[in-house]
């Protein structure tokens, strides 16, 4: 067997972050009355919110902005763009997705077979993730993952978010693992591919979308399903 330990990456790769913030944004724009506040079209809304979280997140991952401040300038972009300056309402908003997020539970296809698949033939999984703490412990926990992993690594534990070498040096202090009998397996090209590259990883990608990557994983599959090909 050549690997031994098994890296995850847990929104966009298992938990499927865009349905569950799609849900939980629903939800809030009916308790903080949306329409009549001058969002007509939720759809677009989302659109906007999706749009600004990414780039926020670029941000965040490079240094530039702080944690509480991507938290709450996503809802305010979002609101800027149908002409609602409300700081009050998107720190509110964000107060209240960070609370009801985590309840979520919509996994990618196949998701608790490939696990049971591979805690069957006896890897060791773990996961290694850029979230913030208590919200993915959280999200595992109520999406009945949990039992799965032997140590979450989160960008607050290691102090340092993907594609930091430093994360995935923690990452593999803290299992006890070494880079040759490990491997990455995420969604991301930047953060989880490129990062586990530098930090001397295999890697899968696993493109859900079917984008075209910029560098050559040692792996890529596009269903979960597809990793009992490669393990």
């Amino acid at each position: 067997m050549k690997y031994k330990h098994l890296f995850f990456d847990l929104d966009h790769t298992l938990w499927d972050f865009e349905a569950n913030a799609k849900e939980t944004l629903r939800l809030l724009s009916l308790k903080h009355d949306f329409a009549i506040k001058g969002v007509h079209d939720f759809e677009l809304f989302f659109e906007r919110y999706s749009y600004y979280n990414n780039k926020l997140w670029e941000r965040y991952t490079k240094g530039t902005i702080k944690q509480d401040e991507l938290r709450w300038k996503r809802m305010f972009l979002s609101l800027l763009d149908f002409k609602i300056a409300d700081e009050t309402l998107s720190k509110a908003l964000a107060v209240d997705f960070l609370d009801d997020l985590p309840n979520r539970k919509l996994l990618f296809p196949y998701t608790i077979e490939i696990l049971e698949y591979l805690t069957a033939k006896d890897y060791v999984l773990h996961l290694i993730t850029n979230g913030f703490n208590n919200i993915q412990h959280n999200k595992l926990y109520n999406s009945n993952l949990t039992k799965y992993f032997k140590e979450v690594i989160t960008s607050e534990k290691a102090n340092s978010l993907k594609p930091n070498r430093e994360i995935f040096e923690f990452a593999l202090n803290a299992t006890g693992a070494n880079a040759e009998e490990s491997v990455m397996i995420g969604d991301n090209i930047d953060a989880d591919i490129k990062g586990a590259m530098n930090a001397g990883l295999d890697t899968v990608f696993v493109n859900h979308l079917k984008i075209k990557a910029d560098v050559q994983p040692t792996y890529t599959v596009h269903h979960l399903k597809e990793l009992e090909e490669i393990f």
